[in-house]
């Protein structure tokens, strides 16, 4: 253990660098409350999303870098903001029309529209708690309407109502002159409506700890602060929630960025401790543009889920959190075959490059055994020619490959086999288009197949068969060889670009590659 951690202790990787920033913060002395708190937040106004994965999943990943450098022991909690004014209404649900009548109510007041759950937000949480428990997340989690109704936030409510002036004047300095004129850090909630009301506070009595203010008719109503008869607004929810509960971390994404100092000033106010923080970039579409959940332009948990296995998508998230990334379907099969190496790396690497390789994040220290012996990338392009419709329609393919292998001793690979065959028929198939070779790369397309045919090397040797594919376009001038490859691609298999073409022979089949180019040559592909 005493080598891991010196290796934690001097590791670049991201998470034990944050891991060391939050140790520091107890350098003096352990934490009073006895464990370092994590924690992620999340919206329930929707489903959740691809978001909501990153931040659990990446907060793990420092959690679990925390515990290999420090005895101190820790908890992650997730904050579901249940409590928050429903809006507006999601376009992906039923019942509109009720909806439309509850705006405003505490998404816990709502009645759920799928009539399961008491209520739309509890309909929304048990959702959010689902989704993680599958992905097998260790956490314990808090609903904003239990935090304030229980009286677990009171102490901190009642301290807001007596620094009051404090908290308005951070949040004051970041608003607009018109909005400044009737904001307030404290929302009521109407006794009779139940909605939440974005009214001016007439005043606030500290000693109290009540607010009194004038409701959309008129009428003057005095409200005690705890008890969940008035909530927080979100931003000094968030500086408020870290000094109630003592959180240590949090992260999220660039775009609360230049809120930090609001939430840090106002947990301070209340006399807290800012948490250590950690901002991560956003997540690009196909044309580069921020992916955004009301406009629906990224990719979901379900359509990564249905092409790959969660790992792919643990690793890219793993990735350069601090730089935006296009989340877009070309990024799947790159992301499964790279996390594939870096599992099949990791074996021989000592305790120093184990720390540093994703995999050991991925897997809290304890990363399985790689059984991909064909790349997820040539399991696209074997299905481009298998004419398959599912992983069995591979097999005879990859066990001619790799005798050794079977579904059975390789879920890993059946299961990427299955994979690659609906990646294939939904994102590549559509998309192919195959052209007819020009004369150069005819006559050295023609070449290739009269080497194939004299072939007498090892029928699954992708290196010897790779040799054979440089010569050939060596041989016939092509410079740079990529062209030679580009034209391969294109005139076999119908895209620009493609695998190690040396290994594609040796998954496909001599016999069958020969085939695949006599229907290439005489035009049957590009018809």
């Amino acid at each position: 253990m005493s080598a891991l951690r010196d290796a934690a202790m001097k590791s670049k990787a991201w998470p034990f660098e944050e891991a060391r920033a939050i140790l520091k913060r107890y350098e003096k002395k352990a934490p009073e409350k006895g464990y370092v708190l994590f924690e992620t937040g999340y919206g329930p106004s929707g489903l959740p999303h691809i978001g909501t994965f990153g931040e659990v999943a990446r907060t793990t990943m420092i959690r679990r870098a925390f515990e290999v450098i420090s005895d101190i022991p820790t908890r992650l909690i997730c904050f579901s903001d249940d409590m928050d004014g429903m809006r507006k209404v999601p376009d992906n649900v039923p019942q509109q029309d009720m909806l439309r009548a509850n705006l405003q109510r505490p998404l816990t007041s709502v009645p759920d529209p799928f009539g399961e759950f008491e209520s739309f937000g509890h309909h929304n949480n048990a959702m959010l708690r689902r989704f993680l428990d599958t992905f097998g997340f260790e956490y314990e989690f808090i609903s904003a309407t239990d935090f304030y109704a229980s009286g677990r936030f009171d102490d901190t409510l009642r301290l807001a109502a007596e620094r009051y002036d404090a908290i308005m004047e951070i949040m004051l300095a970041s608003l607009r002159e018109e909005r400044q004129q009737t904001y307030s850090c404290f929302l009521p909630i109407h006794p009779e409506t139940g909605r939440v009301l974005y009214v001016p506070i007439k005043h606030v009595d500290a000693k109290e700890a009540t607010i009194t203010f004038d409701d959309e008719d008129g009428r003057e109503w005095t409200l005690p602060v705890t008890g969940g008869q008035v909530k927080l607004q979100w931003k000094p929810d968030f500086g408020a929630r870290w000094a109630a509960l003592g959180v240590d971390f949090e992260m999220y994404g660039k775009d609360h960025s230049t809120n930090t100092p609001i939430y840090d000033g106002i947990c301070e106010v209340l006399g807290g401790r800012k948490p250590n923080h950690f901002t991560y970039e956003l997540f690009l579409d196909e044309a580069g543009q921020k992916i955004s959940k009301s406009k629906g332009n990224g990719l979901t948990i379900d359509e990564w889920l249905t092409y790959a296995a969660t790992e792919s998508l643990s690793y890219f998230m793993y990735q350069k959190p601090k730089t935006a990334k296009r989340l877009w379907w070309d990024v799947i099969p790159k992301a499964v075959d790279e996390y594939h190496q870096q599992l099949r790396a990791y074996p021989d690497q000592d305790v120093d490059q184990q720390v540093n390789n994703p995999v050991w994040h991925i897997h809290g220290g304890n990363p399985p055994e790689s059984r991909m012996v064909v790349p997820f990338s040539m399991l696209l392009n074997l299905a481009s020619v298998a004419g398959a419709s599912d992983a069995k329609g591979l097999w005879g393919y990859i066990r001619a490959y790799a005798p050794e292998a079977s579904p059975e001793t390789h879920p890993d690979l059946d299961a990427a086999a299955g994979f690659a065959v609906r990646y294939f028929t939904d994102k590549i198939a559509p998309t192919r288009t195959f052209r007819l070779p020009d004369d150069r790369e005819r006559s050295a397309i023609e070449d290739l197949r009269g080497r194939l045919a004299g072939w007498h090397g090892g029928e699954h040797d992708p290196e010897a068969l790779q040799s054979v594919v440089f010569a050939v376009g060596r041989e016939h001038g092509f410079e740079p060889l990529r062209d030679w490859f580009k034209a391969l691609y294109e005139v076999l298999l119908g895209a620009s670009e493609g695998p190690r073409f040396g290994g594609f022979i040796a998954l496909y089949g001599v016999e069958q590659t020969i085939a695949l180019i006599d229907r290439a040559l005489k035009g049957e592909l590009a018809a």
